[in-house]
């Protein structure tokens, strides 16, 4: 599908069968947010093909789509209780009120909130108006489901709770569901594959272990927490783009990436004497952050890289910007594969 926004234009292809759940990832102004759109029928294609088992959708008004959406804000309605928000879907679709409402306490009684019913979304926490709003999406029994940030409005614990009921629900559905998040994990935890847009393309998909294991682009190692690299690999060696050459166990040849964790770096003050590291690299301390329980050092120098140690070692190392350090990684720390 495409889609010209002045001077920005998605251009994209997504396949995907009854059951899979496709999480698309991307830095800000990707184009994942225009995609879902484009899926939901709310912006229309400039060109290409939209087919849902395989009837075509893009001259389909939303309204008349066998499309779910659920909104990172829910957009409940605030007049209405949480039955009535589930039950608004299949009203529409000619249930009768009755029978609509009975549709509606079955899902929220799947989804535990049966004692939430009369509730309208003021009285909800964000745990459960996000799965109302859920409910509300999948009692039209839709073909597809689009999800925008559905855990973004979250604090952490309800996240991690609310994480794990979706999950759960996405197993069961059998359609087709589409997660657009920021969030590594969020894709990691509830998606089958991960499609990772930059500028309007695709520059890489595959299953979550494989993305993790294999980043082709920086915006990807960041977000798995690689240090990245392009060169040209000669056996166990491969001389970067731009920079020194690194070791590797692997013997490749040709154009190659490799990449490794910030914690396989060690770091030292003084040269280090007799190491036997062959990755050895002068550099300078350019930031220092917290990074969970360690302290995460911003190289650059020989080799800009990101380094993970402990609070006690960067005392005891004395780091600070601007302090010059040695970084060396074991050939055996490191992964190299075709580019």
């Amino acid at each position: 599908m495409i889609v010209d926004r002045g001077t920005f234009r998605l251009d994209m292809t997504l396949t995907a069968a009854p059951g899979d759940v496709l999480a698309l990832l991307g830095p800000n102004g990707a184009g994942k947010t225009t995609a879902l759109r484009a899926l939901a029928g709310l912006t229309p294609l400039t060109d290409g093909h939209l087919r849902l088992d395989g009837t075509p959708l893009e001259h389909t008004p939303p309204e008349s789509r066998p499309v779910g959406v659920v909104f990172q804000d829910y957009l409940l309605f605030p007049h209405l209780s949480a039955l009535d928000n589930v039950a608004f879907g299949p009203r529409c679709q000619g249930a009768s009120k009755a029978d609509a409402r009975a549709q509606a306490a079955a899902w929220l009684d799947r989804m535990g909130l049966a004692d939430h019913a009369t509730a309208r979304p003021r009285r909800l926490s964000g745990g459960q108006a996000q799965r109302v709003a859920l409910a509300r999406a999948l009692a039209t029994r839709p073909r597809l489901l689009l999800l925008d940030e559905p855990l973004a409005a979250l604090d952490a614990r309800t996240r991690l709770d609310v994480r794990a009921q979706l999950r759960r629900h996405l197993a069961e559905f059998e359609a087709v569901a589409v997660l657009v998040t920021h969030d590594p994990l969020d894709a990691m935890v509830l998606a089958d594959r991960l499609v990772v847009i930059e500028h309007g393309r695709v520059v890489q998909e595959g299953g979550p272990a494989d993305i993790a294991r294999h980043p082709r682009t920086d915006y990807i190692a960041r977000l798995v927490g690689l240090n990245l690299y392009r060169g040209q690999a000669d056996g166990h060696t491969v001389r970067l783009d731009t920079g020194p050459a690194i070791t590797t166990t692997e013997e490749l040849s040709g154009p190659a990436f490799v990449a490794f964790p910030p914690s396989a770096v060690t770091l030292f003050r003084d040269r280090p004497s007799g190491a036997s590291a062959r990755n050895l690299w002068h550099c300078e301390v350019v930031g220092l952050e917290t990074h969970g329980d360690q302290i995460r050092a911003d190289l650059t120098g020989e080799l800009p890289l990101a380094a993970d140690l402990t609070t006690v070692a960067a005392a005891e190392l004395g780091l600070h910007p601007g302090a010059a350090v040695w970084a060396t990684v074991k050939a055996t720390q490191t992964h190299a594969y075709p580019a």
